[in-house]
């Protein structure tokens, strides 16, 4: 992608001017971000998908008595049968949840490729919300960018930039106690709302049923990050030592008689101290770690190894590859990430495999000629994939 040129998905401005002006700075507002849109799926196709257990979903419902709003939220996966009608009484709407829908989707798996402009480390998924007339989640805000892109219906949505982010009590939902708007809109289907993190924000199906794509980012925190770090540390510290410090006992034999017990002996903290720098001795450890994190795939997320009597090796893939569209695929300088894994990239061949196992990850497909390119380990590795329902072949 050249991200210098103008994209009409960002109202006619380059990827590289929106990411200077408006990411995580201020909203933007496209009128016909996608011309022509139609859902991307039907409502029969997204109850559906509510039903799985493998997909994450939310129902939430509104009753209003006047000035008195009653919320309620049910998680998923739900029956067709459990979900409330499709034209609720007087006062009362709902709203479904779906997400994910990129891992199950062919469709939103390529809306998201529009938005591959922002790194892969820090895009999430996409969400669908279906809602009936009225219906809604209330005022809230997100802890992360986030894209509204109005695919079905119309939903009229207003946002403020306020500081008072107090939320409201005994709600099962996190809704602004004081939401107060500066600017509001109707966006029809094509429509698209940028909001960067914490922007307040109410959208509410109007003039019946609507359905809006939620293209949500990753943004980790620094405890969960940090916790998530050091247990993969951990597990590689033992094979990060030297087999002759790793199988060291602690010794003291200067150790002088204590008439306090309990305190901590500095020679421990220090033998510590040095058990821990030799474990990470490797410079790259963290940045290893972080690949690996990084690239992870779901918990619900599971591939469909190839089937045992299909064409095996080689000739499964020799008209080219693509990623399996759950599949996360990162690198860095010396590493390349797949679903949790990690490889060193080998710089021999002038780097050869290096450069062609990073255009995989960025174009997500490697033609024919590419493939024959690439060294005999790399298509042994490229194989293992395959058999592992992580890529597959493209039909020749």
């Amino acid at each position: 992608m050249d991200v210098n040129l103008p994209l009409t998905l960002l109202g006619g401005i380059s990827p590289a001017a929106f990411m200077r002006r408006y990411w995580q700075k201020k909203p933007l507002l496209v009128r016909q971000a996608v011309p022509g849109m139609r859902a991307l799926l039907t409502r029969t196709e997204l109850f559906a998908l509510a039903g799985q257990e493998d997909v994450e979903s939310r129902l939430v419902t509104l009753e209003k008595r006047g000035r008195k709003e009653s919320w309620g939220l049910r998680r998923g996966p739900f029956d067709r049968r459990a979900l409330p009608a499709l034209k609720p009484g007087k006062g009362e709407a709902w709203t479904l949840l779906v997400q994910g829908v990129d891992l199950h989707s062919e469709a939103a798996h390529q809306m998201m490729q529009q938005f591959r402009f922002v790194p892969d480390a820090r895009l999430d998924d996409l969400m669908i919300s279906y809602a009936v007339e009225g219906g809604g989640v209330g005022p809230h805000f997100d802890s992360y960018d986030v894209f509204l892109l109005q695919t079905h219906g119309k939903r009229h949505w207003k946002i403020g930039s306020q500081q008072d982010l107090k939320l409201r009590a005994g709600v099962p939902l996190k809704i602004l106690a004081d939401f107060r708007p500066e600017q509001d809109f109707v966006l029809e289907p094509g429509d698209m709302l940028y909001l960067p993190p914490q922007y307040a924000h109410d959208g509410v199906a109007v003039e019946g049923e609507c359905m809006t794509c939620s293209i949500g980012f990753r943004s980790p925190k620094a405890g969960g990050l940090a916790q998530e770090l050091l247990q993969r540390l951990a597990e590689d510290a033992a094979e990060g030592m030297d087999a002759s410090m790793a199988d060291a006992l602690y010794r003291d034999p200067t150790q002088a008689a204590v008439g306090a017990p309990a305190g901590m002996p500095g020679s421990l903290l220090r033998y510590a101290r040095q058990a821990v720098q030799q474990a990470l001795r490797d410079p790259q450890a963290l940045a290893r770690a972080l690949g690996e994190v990084l690239s992870e795939p779901k918990p619900q997320v599971w591939f469909e190894p190839a089937s045992p009597d299909a064409a095996g090796g080689m000739t499964a893939i020799a008209s080219g590859i693509q990623l399996d569209r759950r599949t996360r695929m990162l690198y860095d300088d010396v590493h390349l990430f797949i679903n949790g894994e990690s490889y060193l990239v080998s710089d021999e061949d002038g780097g050869r495999d290096a450069v062609l196992l990073r255009r995989l990850a960025d174009e997500r497909r490697m033609g024919a000629a590419d493939l024959r390119k690439v060294s005999r380990p790399a298509r042994e590795l490229i194989a293992e994939w395959r058999e592992a329902g992580w890529l597959h072949g493209i039909p020749g």
